[in-house]
């Protein structure tokens, strides 16, 4: 089950990363947050809403079938109208999802580093992205190089510097 390869993010993928983000919302095994409660809040609508805008980056990982099982992407945030992991104007905030029976194979590593090879090619200085206390992709971030920024009540908030 560990075959699989990445490929860019499309205009088409907005449902998938939809289904991304309830994956990623639902870290823990249980109990899972519905579908419609996960999709319906604020801070998770902003990483869909009018996908793929002109500064939007993504890629997808598919396994040998080309089914998709994972996605990773950035956006631009305003400072009125921040997502989870808002660092400041300028400063892309990415979101990665892994379906669940795909996870520890190295999908989210291997869609982590090409967006990051994403926004050094796009110009970005820094990367950020917000993650609950106690996941363990936070784990990951780390050892990708993403520190931890700050630590409100339940969530970090870590950057990457890409220069």
């Amino acid at each position: 089950m560990s075959e699989f390869t990445v490929r860019s993010a499309t205009p088409d993928d907005g449902q998938f990363l939809a289904e991304m983000v309830v994956e990623a919302a639902n870290w823990r095994p249980a109990p899972a947050r519905p579908r419609v409660t996960v999709l319906a809040d604020p801070n998770y609508a902003h990483y869909l809403s009018g996908w793929q805008r002109p500064a939007d980056r993504g890629v997808v990982a598919t396994d040998a079938s080309g089914e998709p099982i994972g996605a990773a992407w950035y956006r631009l945030f305003p400072a009125n109208a921040p997502a989870h992991g808002f660092v400041s104007v300028g400063v892309p905030e990415l979101i990665i999802g892994v379906r669940h029976i795909w996870r520890a194979q190295g999908v989210g590593r291997a869609l982590l580093r090409e967006l990051v090879g994403e926004a050094r090619r796009a110009g970005h200085s820094r990367l950020a992205l917000s993650v609950e206390q106690g996941n363990f992709a936070s784990a990951l971030y780390r050892s990708e190089g993403f520190d931890v920024v700050s630590g409100a009540g339940v969530r970090e908030t870590m950057v990457l510097n890409l220069r």
